[in-house]
């Protein structure tokens, strides 16, 4: 009489390979993401900046003349600008990011155009003394530089920028009255926010 050889039980290796496949699947995609994205945005840069912008308000709202009030703002774009510089270039030589090469040069070259336009467009309308128009340039032109940015950085980023897009859109239908306020919930508020939620989320 014949006998048969017994049924070889079901290897236990199958799931434990299973698993090693999808965490090596997942780091894969993982180091993708960060080599096509710039991570170095600085979270507590961001929030300075909302710091120093909610005082730049305060200051230029008791300016006596509009020229002075667009003084105020500029030099508020440059300490804004300068801070942003050292906070990305800390963080990046911290995570050892690339900071002009790779996603951190797209991310600068895609946000500098908004810059540029927004410059000339603030030089038109301060010419011709149309200074209620600048809040609502100044944040839909940051929206979307931001936005552009965006494309190159962290998911949180472009998000900003939409909400730079509603605020500034809100100035162009509001009061003049209420520039003020919505300089500070934009440059103010939606910095300290979302720089809060960036350095949460991705370190510092």
């Amino acid at each position: 009489m014949s006998t048969s050889a017994p049924l070889k039980p079901p290897s236990s290796d199958a799931p434990v390979m299973h698993e090693r496949a999808m965490d090596n699947l997942r780091f894969i995609r993982e180091t993708m993401e960060r080599a096509g994205a710039f991570t170095a945005v600085s979270g507590w840069g961001e929030v300075i900046i909302g710091a120093t912008a909610v005082a730049a308000a305060l200051v230029a709202d008791a300016q006596p003349s509009p020229a002075r009030w667009v003084a105020v703002w500029l030099l508020e774009a440059v300490l804004a600008g300068s801070i942003s510089a050292w906070a990305t270039s800390r963080k990046a030589r911290a995570a050892r990011v690339p900071l002009l090469s790779g996603p951190g040069q797209k991310l600068v070259l895609a946000f500098a155009p908004a810059l540029l336009v927004g410059a000339v467009l603030t030089a038109a309308l301060a010419t011709r003394g149309e200074f209620e128009l600048l809040p609502a340039v100044w944040m839909l032109l940051y929206g979307a530089g931001v936005i552009a940015a965006g494309a190159y950085s962290v998911r949180i980023v472009p998000v900003m920028g939409a909400a730079f897009i509603a605020l500034g859109a809100a100035a162009l239908f509001t009061p003049a009255d209420w520039n003020t306020a919505l300089l500070v919930a934009g440059f103010g508020g939606l910095h300290v926010t979302f720089g809060f939620l960036i350095a949460r989320r991705h370190g510092g």
